[in-house]
C-alpha cells in the first residue's frame, strides 16, 4: 500500500475541511459536508465557518437555528453537535446505546437500580407538552419518583442519552447568550428520528463511513471511532470496503478513504487559519499528528483557540478588548507572523462587525 507521511495526511485534512481554500457553497451543505460542527461553546460554530466559507454572513447561521434547518443536539462523543435537522433525525438512533453508555460511564453508581427505559419514557411523557426546558427543570419534574440519584447525573442520562431533544434558540445564535433549554426533538423537527434498521444491517453506520471519510479521510477506524464514539462500525467499513481504497500511514495502520477524494500533493501551500476552540479538523481524529504535534495535542481538548500555520497548530489565539492576540507555540518566520497578522485583522474585523482590525502577535 501507498504510505501517506503527516505532511499529506495534513493536506488532505485541510481539502476535506474547506480549510485549504475557502469554499463557495451554503451554510447548511457546509455544515453537512462536515459531519456537523462541535458546538457545547455556542459562538464557536461561526468561527469556524468563518475561517471555511467565503463571505459567510453569521445572520444566515441564526436564521438556521432559528428557522430549524440546522439544530443543536447532543451526538457524536455524547457533545453537543450543530448538525441539519436531516442529519439529526437519521443519526440519532444509531447513537443511542453509544450516548446511554457514555453517560453510564461516569454516572453508574448514581443510576444503578433505575430503569432506563422506565426514565425514557417518563421523561419523554413531560416534554410532550412542548414546552421548552432546563435539564434541572426536567429532573425537578420527576424528582418524586426518582428522588434518589443525584440531580445531575439525572439530567445527564435525560437530556444526553434517553430523550432526543434540541437546544432552543436563543442559545447559539450569533453575539447571544442564553441557557440551555431543550424541547423534544420530534417536537420541533415536526419529525420523528429514524428508527433503527429492524433486520440488523447497518445502513446509516455505513452512511457515516462514507461521510467522514468525505470529510475527514483517509482514516483508520481508530479515527473514525474517536471522531463518533460509536463502537461496532468496522462491520460497517467491512460491508463497504470494496468500494474504498487503502493507504497507510507512518506508524503502519492501515487507512481508508474514497476513491475519488482529494488527497492534494503534501507540498500544496496552505494559508493561515484560525480555528474555534474545539475544531473537529483535531478532535476527528484519534491520531492527530497530521495536524498538531504530540507536545501540543491538549490544547485541542482544553479548548484552546489556535492557530494553523502552514497546516500544523503553530499558535493559540485570544481576543483581548478588540484585538486578537496570537501567542506563537514555536518561533514563526517573518512571513508566517505578516501573514497570521494579516489573517487575525481579518477575523478582528468579523468578530467586531468592522469596528476593530487590531491583532497582536506576541514574541516567542
Amino acid at each position: 500500500m501507498t504510505v501517506l507521511g503527516n505532511r499529506a495526511l495534513g493536506r488532505a485534512t485541510l481539502a476535506r475541511q474547506l480549510l485549504l481554500d475557502r469554499a463557495d457553497v451554503p451554510v447548511p451543505d457546509a455544515v453537512a459536508h462536515l459531519c456537523g460542527m462541535q458546538a457545547q461553546e455556542p459562538q464557536e460554530p461561526f468561527i469556524g465557518l468563518w475561517s471555511r466559507l467565503r463571505a459567510f454572513d453569521p445572520a444566515v447561521l441564526s436564521d438556521l437555528l432559528s428557522g430549524r434547518g440546522l439544530v443543536r443536539t447532543h451526538l457524536m462523543r455524547r457533545t453537543v453537535h450543530l448538525l441539519t435537522a436531516d442529519d439529526t433525525l437519521a443519526w440519532r438512533a444509531r447513537h443511542e446505546a453509544m450516548l446511554r453508555q457514555r453517560v453510564l460511564g461516569t454516572s453508574r453508581r448514581e443510576l444503578e437500580g433505575i430503569d432506563l427505559d422506565e426514565l425514557a419514557a417518563a421523561g419523554r411523557a413531560v416534554m410532550a407538552d412542548g414546552a421548552p426546558r432546563s435539564m434541572a427543570e426536567l429532573v425537578g419534574a420527576l424528582a418524586a419518583r426518582w428522588p434518589a440519584p443525584a440531580p445531575r447525573a439525572l439530567g445527564e442520562m435525560l437530556i444526553a442519552a434517553l430523550v432526543p431533544v434540541a437546544q432552543t434558540p436563543p442559545r447559539g445564535l450569533w453575539r447571544t447568550k442564553a441557557g440551555v433549554r431543550n424541547v423534544l426533538l420530534s417536537s420541533w423537527l415536526g419529525r420523528q428520528p429514524e428508527p433503527a434498521s429492524p433486520d440488523g444491517s447497518d445502513p446509516v453506520g455505513q452512511a457515516l463511513v462514507r461521510r467522514y471519510l468525505a470529510a475527514f479521510g483517509p482514516a483508520a477506524s481508530a479515527d473514525l471511532r474517536a471522531w463518533c464514539g460509536l463502537a461496532g462500525l468496522p462491520a460497517a467499513v467491512s460491508a463497504i470496503r470494496e468500494e474504498l481504497v487503502g493507504f497507510r500511514d507512518e506508524r503502519g495502520r492501515e487507512l481508508f478513504d474514497l476513491p475519488g477524494a482529494p488527497r492534494p500533493d503534501p507540498d500544496t501551500p496552505a494559508p493561515v487559519r484560525f480555528l474555534p476552540a474545539f475544531d473537529n479538523a483535531i478532535l476527528g481524529y484519534h491520531d492527530r499528528g497530521r495536524i498538531i504535534d504530540d507536545a501540543h495535542r491538549g490544547l485541542s481538548v482544553a479548548g484552546q483557540r489556535v492557530v494553523l500555520v502552514d497546516g500544523r497548530v503553530a499558535a493559540t489565539w485570544s481576543v483581548d478588548t478588540g484585538t486578537v492576540v496570537v501567542t506563537p507555540l514555536g518561533r514563526l518566520s517573518q512571513a508566517d507572523r505578516t501573514a497570521a497578522a494579516e489573517e487575525g485583522r481579518e477575523l478582528a474585523a468579523f468578530l467586531s462587525d468592522g469596528e476593530s482590525h487590531r491583532v497582536r502577535v506576541s514574541p516567542r
